[in-house]
């Protein structure tokens, strides 16, 4: 039974270390509340002071707070007293400005009832001088009125024409240099032949027994001939010589070779002619294509359609006051790509607008109208770009500029045609336009004598200087110059020199 007694001493010394635990659980227990109470007492002193301190600082914040304000107070109440002063000075000035404005209004008003007095006392005045002055002079008031207006606007003339005269004088010093240089560079740099072609409307006859097979027996030949080609055949007693007369010059040449060939041959009948002009017809249509070709190339312009191309082939028998016209488009379209090369505008187009400026001329004679509207309604139907459409259209001003490149298409057909050499006349159309240019120059007042020089190119006017003064003959010459652009037509263009001498004679005895 020892094990029973092992277990119940365990079982006592387990309850016993169980209360003994309990017990110092408890001691410890009480320990900790008691440090804690001590440790909290602490802390609620120490709160208790520093709240003490800080309702100190709080009552020294608000002393100073409250002293700041009252400053602060002080301040505002010095400035506000010292504004009050200010404004109250102001107004005493204002009151003082207002009593000098309100002097001064009574001053004016006086003054003006015054002047007003007076300018009643002057339109009295004035009313008696002009009627004394009627009296004296013996005219109107209006009279008197219209010679003054008169000699106003003779002075005023007088002063126009001075400053158009100088206007015009600072334009040209200043657009004279620059437009010299340009074309005179477009001029040196196209080389062109001074020769002009012409069309061949006159055939020679080996002999005059050849008249006669030409016309064939009744007539048949020449009628076939004329019927063939479309041209007139002009057998005369002019020895030798057969005239061709049509207005189309492709159907010249074309007639012109066929009888060429016909005469070379000797068999002249309906048949032979039929087909002669039909081979003759086919040459005159490869030159002409030819000729096309080689105008583009020359000018610089590939790529054109080929029915344009055809048409400036055609241009190569067609003549303008004696200038061949292909070869004048040609060196318009060099010369209008100079000078846009030399100004900044589109150097191609120029080009095209200057090769393709006459080629209304190729069907002038089917189509109705001017030549540059033609032209115009060809290129736009080929869809050729707008410069180069304005610059057909406008090349003789019948439209608007609409760009730059018109005006330079323009003035290089214009050098083209004015070049020396570069056309002729004949010598009743030369006559008739000097005695035109003579006969405008001296429907003009006060106008002596005219001459007609420089192949026509320049009219010289004396006029009597009694009549025409210094700024009127820069009047007159400006008229004279428009009535002829008005009533002539001429190629290049014409120069107008008005010349006011005044002579001085006595004799010693």
């Amino acid at each position: 039974m020892d094990w029973v007694a092992v277990a119940a001493v365990a079982v006592i010394a387990g309850a016993v270390g169980v209360v003994a635990g309990f017990l110092v659980r408890g001691v410890w227990a009480n320990q900790a509340v008691k440090a804690a109470n001590d440790k909290a007492a602490r802390i609620v002193a120490e709160a208790r002071a520093q709240q003490k301190d800080m309702i100190l600082e709080a009552k020294d914040e608000k002393l100073r707070l409250q002293r700041e304000a009252e400053e602060e107070a002080r301040a505002k109440r010095s400035e506000l007293q010292g504004l009050e002063r200010r404004l109250l000075n102001r107004d005493e000035q204002l009151d003082q400005r207002a009593d000098l404005l309100e002097e001064k209004a009574r001053k004016i008003n006086d003054r003006e009832r015054e002047i007003e007095k007076q300018r009643d006392e002057l339109g009295r005045l004035n009313q008696e001088r002009v009627a004394a002055l009627e009296r004296v002079s013996g005219l109107s008031a209006e009279d008197a009125k219209g010679i003054l207006l008169e000699a106003i606007r003779d002075e005023a003339e007088h002063d126009a024409v001075k400053l158009a005269r100088s206007i015009e004088r600072r334009a040209r010093d200043e657009a004279q240099d620059k437009a010299r240089e340009i074309i005179v560079t477009a001029m040196q740099r196209v080389a062109a032949d001074h020769t002009a072609e012409h069309t061949v409307t006159v055939v020679h006859l080996p002999s005059d027994e050849m008249k006669g097979r030409i016309i064939g027996r009744e007539g048949r030949n020449i009628r076939a001939l004329e019927q063939a080609t479309g041209i007139d055949l002009i057998i005369d007693d002019t020895p030798e010589t057969v005239v061709l007369s049509g207005f189309d010059p492709v159907r010249r040449e074309v007639a012109r070779l066929a009888l060429t060939k016909l005469i070379a041959d000797g068999r002249i009948h309906p048949g032979r002619i039929e087909e002669v002009v039909t081979k003759a017809r086919a040459e005159v249509d490869l030159v002409i294509r030819q000729a096309g070709e080689q105008a583009v190339y020359d000018a610089g312009v590939p790529g054109l359609p080929s029915e344009l191309v055809k048409l400036i082939g055609r241009l190569k028998y067609r003549t303008s006051y004696g200038q061949n016209v292909l070869i004048h488009s040609v060196e318009t379209s060099h010369l209008a790509a100079i000078m846009a090369a030399e100004l900044g505008a589109d150097v191609q187009a120029a080009k095209i607008g200057g090769l393709l400026h006459d080629i209304g001329k190729a069907v002038d004679h089917e189509v109705e109208g001017p030549h540059a509207a033609i032209g115009a309604s060809i290129a736009q139907k080929h869809n050729m770009p707008f410069k180069v459409v304005n610059g057909i259209a406008a090349h003789h001003q019948e439209v608007e500029y609409a760009c730059i490149e018109a005006p330079i298409v323009q003035v290089a057909d214009a050098i083209s045609a004015s070049r020396p050499g570069a056309r002729g006349e004949t010598m009743e159309t030369y006559v008739k336009r000097l005695e035109d240019l003579q006969a405008i120059a001296e429907s003009f007042t006060g106008v002596e004598r005219s001459f007609a020089v420089q192949a026509g190119r320049e009219v010289r006017i004396l006029v009597r200087p009694e009549e025409i003064d210094d700024l009127s003959a820069t009047r007159l010459a400006r008229d004279i110059v428009k009535k002829i652009e008005d009533s002539l037509t001429y190629p290049g263009q014409i120069k107008v020199t008005v010349i006011r001498e005044t002579r001085a004679t006595e004799y010693a005895k």
